[in-house]
């Protein structure tokens, strides 16, 4: 039996994207579509919530440079998941890639926690989704009973009377309709991505173009939190929010932010578990994935400042006033006239929801793929419609698992363990370039990470220390709730990966020579 840290071949890994017909995934995406995905995926939860959070809890109106932070970290990421994306244009994205550089165990470990990122990510997020369409429907004088749209661990007083959650219908109901479009097709799923994306990033502008004569700029000074500042207290003078930290104030606030508002940025690397179905993945990957980034963190900053602008940072830290609904409370509070606006901003949320949970969903399903084709789950993962050509199979059982989860755990559960489960794999990711370069220098490189040599690893090194930092600085319940994730996933390797494992079972076929030299020829039409 192989070693726990043996790789995949890399020649092995080419061979699988080469190949086409009947079990091989659809190459139907062009770069628009890829890029479309990215800010589908991108734009969502983290735009109109977490700006506000991160305002409120540690940056201020600094919260514009907790945005640049993040992307900066997330751009040397960006580049190094180009580089492979472009290199091994293969589903699997972050998983795949460690395969090949640090070995099984790690690959699993990644595998692992993009779970976290993107099965536990599409369930919280669609329970977003199911409080913003009751605040919707409440704009029309109706809304859904309580007991319907929450979980049966939720209780409230409404209307003076103590209700107790039941099941969280549309949380579920939006997770079972996506799941089934991405099993109809991926170039369905990715028309319909491209339609919310440009009625959420219209809503967006709006909201900017509008905002922006509202701005006081009072309310941006001083810029960053100072470190004796006053605690927030609510209407019965209880404190809700303290600024004692050292990441909750100054430019540690701003590092603090950084890993608050990193969640905004989550989908981007998406992009990568599509690479099987890109038509030209050497050049369409790297502008998707940089592509996407870049729009958004262009958006974000902009949205940032407008947003700190018309409100006081320190209103969005009671959740009596800002709270959740932060934009739209800023809307009614200090934009007058632009009440309907604020109704906009609900639907762009709920597009913008519906979105994050079709990529998640989709990005999640292209893990499966991959790890069921290496014996790590259950084969059936990577069996594909006889009609459509998806995994329909991993669909069915996410929308079980997801739906499940949406329909019946309340979404507070999840804390921030989707933006551990994702800097975990932007870390690993951005060591795998330095690696690939050492082990492989000779292998065509499409798309090559700038400053990122064997001897000289800039941007690989910076990725992975930057994201590191963000790791540190989240809250110490999301570090142990994610630690005692990351040791059931050893335990699950150990009794049921490991014994399955295609390659420990020497059922992986090193090629040889001739047919390696084969696989990795670059393309002289660059296809």
């Amino acid at each position: 039996m192989a070693s726990i840290f043996a790789k995949k071949p890399l020649a092995v890994l080419l061979g699988e994207a080469n190949s086409t017909g009947h079990g091989t995934l659809q190459r139907t995406l062009g770069a628009g579509n890829l890029v479309a995905l990215g800010v589908g995926a991108i734009i969502g939860a983290g735009l109109f919530v977490r700006t506000a959070a991160a305002a409120a809890q540690a940056s201020g109106p600094g919260v514009t440079l907790a945005f640049i932070v993040a992307a900066i970290g997330c751009v040397f990421a960006g580049l190094c998941y180009a580089e492979f994306a472009a290199m091994i244009p293969i589903a699997g994205s972050a998983y795949t890639y460690a395969y090949t550089t640090m070995g099984e165990f790690v690959a699993w470990v990644i595998g692992w926690a993009l779970i976290m990122e993107y099965a536990l990510g599409a369930a919280t997020v669609s329970i977003a989704w199911s409080e913003y369409l009751n605040k919707l429907l409440e704009v029309f004088g109706t809304s859904i009973p309580y007991n319907l749209s929450h979980s049966p661990f939720e209780s409230a007083v409404v209307n003076g009377t103590l209700e107790h959650g039941l099941i969280n219908l549309p949380a579920l109901f939006v997770i079972v309709a996506l799941s089934l479009l991405l099993i109809k097709g991926t170039q369905e799923s990715a028309m319909f991505n491209a339609v919310v994306v440009v009625l959420k990033v219209a809503i967006v502008l709006v909201f900017i173009a509008v905002g922006w004569q509202f701005i006081n700029p009072a309310n941006h000074t001083p810029y960053l939190i100072p470190e004796n500042a006053e605690p927030v207290k609510n209407a019965a003078g209880v404190v809700v929010r303290e600024y004692t930290d050292w990441n909750k104030h100054g430019w540690g606030g701003i590092l603090g932010g950084a890993a608050i508002v990193f969640f905004a940025f989550i989908g981007f690397d998406a992009v990568s578990t599509a690479a099987q179905e890109a038509k030209n993945p050497k050049r369409d990957m790297p502008i998707g994935i940089l592509g996407s980034l870049a729009v958004c963190t262009v958006l974000y900053i902009l949205f940032g400042h407008v947003l700190t602008g018309v409100a006081n940072w320190r209103e969005f830290a009671d959740p009596a006033l800002g709270g959740e609904a932060s934009v739209t409370y800023a809307i009614k509070a200090h934009m007058k006239g632009y009440e309907w606006l604020g109704t906009a901003v609900t639907v762009a949320i709920l597009l913008g929801f519906s979105s994050v949970i079709l990529v998640m969903l989709m990005g999640q399903s292209r893990v499966f793929f991959s790890m069921a084709k290496d014996g790590l789950m259950p084969k059936a993962f990577s069996d594909l419609h006889p009609r459509f050509n998806t995994p329909y199979k991993s669909n069915l059982a996410l929308l079980v698992f997801v739906g499940a989860f949406a329909a019946f755990v309340p979404g507070s559960l999840a804390g921030d363990l989707t933006s551990f489960g994702t800097l975990l794999a932007f870390v690993l990711v951005s060591v795998g370039v330095w690696i690939m370069r050492r082990s492989d220098p000779d292998q065509p490189r499409p798309f090559r990470s700038p400053l990122s040599s064997a001897s000289f690893p800039l941007v690989p090194f910076l990725g992975a220390a930057i994201c590191t930092l963000m790791i540190l600085a989240l809250d110490s319940n999301t570090l142990k709730l994610a630690l005692g994730w990351m040791l059931l996933g050893f335990v699950v390797y150990f009794l049921y990966g490991k014994k399955n494992s295609m390659l420990q079972k020497g059922v992986v076929v090193v090629p040889t020579e001739m047919e390696e030299e084969a696989f990795i020829k670059p393309d002289p039409n660059n296809r």
